[in-house]
């Protein structure tokens, strides 16, 4: 990405912190193969600061949407601990192959890691770590669902496991839903909407929103007729 290119994806900014649009496609941070990732282009992100900022949360390659970003050591240690604390309300959007039975919904199921033939993976068992993920049912299509997520934990994964556990997979999902066999995948459809961040304690929180892309919008057109962007 050009300067250029991370500076228009701002979504928001202070002394403190910032908020970019992440875009889909991109990882956050290198792998141990390397390549190409968002914090290349961290350095036109300083706007007049001696260091750039840094990560305070992950998302994954292929999701798109809201990513603090911590501006000072001070600032990414406050982002480190409202996140961990659970105290930061997060909300994705996605369309899903299938639909849930009820209007809103809780998925309670723990997950763990797991190494296999084709590589590591995301599992839901007794035995893995807390994972809480409540759902809203946006709008339905004949075959097709968009919903909002409010994950409660923040387990890797998280959403596409128990969305392709509980019997709606993620459109585009390689790893635990439809991927490439599915003819009209455009990518993973999984959006990170919105974030609030209670990040000073004598103001509300920063809300924060990040649009939907392109490939999201025609394929919630296609599926379950969406006409703007707001349910």
């Amino acid at each position: 990405m050009t300067p250029q290119d991370i500076q228009a994806r701002v979504l928001y900014r202070d002394k403190r912190i910032l908020v970019v649009d992440k875009p889909a496609g991109l990882s956050v941070h290198a792998g141990p193969g390397g390549g190409a990732s968002l914090e290349d282009s961290f350095e036109a992100l300083r706007f007049g600061l001696p260091h750039p900022p840094a990560l305070a949360h992950r998302l994954d390659r292929d999701t798109s949407g809201c990513l603090a970003l911590g501006r000072t050591r001070s600032a990414l240690r406050r982002l480190n601990a409202l996140f961990a604390e659970g105290r930061v309300r997060k909300t994705y959007w996605a369309l899903v192959v299938g639909q849930p039975a009820e209007a809103r919904g809780r998925i309670d199921l723990p997950l763990k890691k797991v190494n296999g033939p084709q590589g590591w993976r995301m599992k839901a068992t007794a035995d893995g770590q807390p994972a809480v993920t409540d759902y809203r049912v946006l709008a339905r299509g004949p075959s097709h669902a968009w919903l909002a997520l409010y994950p409660r934990t923040g387990r890797t994964h998280q959403i596409r496991v128990h969305c392709a556990v509980s019997g709606w997979p993620i459109l585009g999902d390689p790893l635990y839903g439809t991927g490439m066999t599915d003819p009209d995948r455009h990518g993973l459809q999984l959006h990170a909407r919105a974030l609030s961040l209670p990040v000073y304690p004598d103001r509300e929180a920063i809300e924060v929103e990040a649009p939907l892309r392109a490939d999201m919008v025609e394929n919630l057109r296609a599926q379950v007729g969406l006409q703007e962007e707001e349910p």
